[in-house]
């Protein structure tokens, strides 16, 4: 079983992904956008447009000098088996979610 399928197997059991990721060892969220940053500079890109929810990838343009000029929210209508998820995302996790 792959760790993504564990973990799943784990939320399926009442984990939220933050506590499932914990119990299998592995880092909250081990995602890194601090190359993206990097790379938008050497393309002539200093000010922005962002589309997310995630304030880390915020943090990571504007520790790299990027200047955001504006955050596009992506959010629709959260269904019944993603509002759990999308809680924990906002509420734990410090997402940019408005609907939820």
């Amino acid at each position: 079983m792959t760790t993504a399928a564990t973990g799943h197997a784990l939320q399926d059991k009442g984990a939220d992904t933050i506590e499932a990721n914990q119990l299998l060892g592995l880092e909250v969220d081990a995602r890194r956008y601090e190359q993206c940053a990097e790379i938008l500079p050497d393309l002539g890109l200093r000010r922005v447009r962002v589309m997310t929810n995630n304030p880390q990838k915020l943090r990571a343009l504007e520790l790299h000098g990027l200047e955001i000029m504006e955050r596009v929210a992506l959010e629709v209508p959260p269904t019944d088996s993603a509002l759990s998820y999308l809680m924990t995302k906002k509420e734990r996790m410090g997402h940019l979610l408005e609907r939820v």
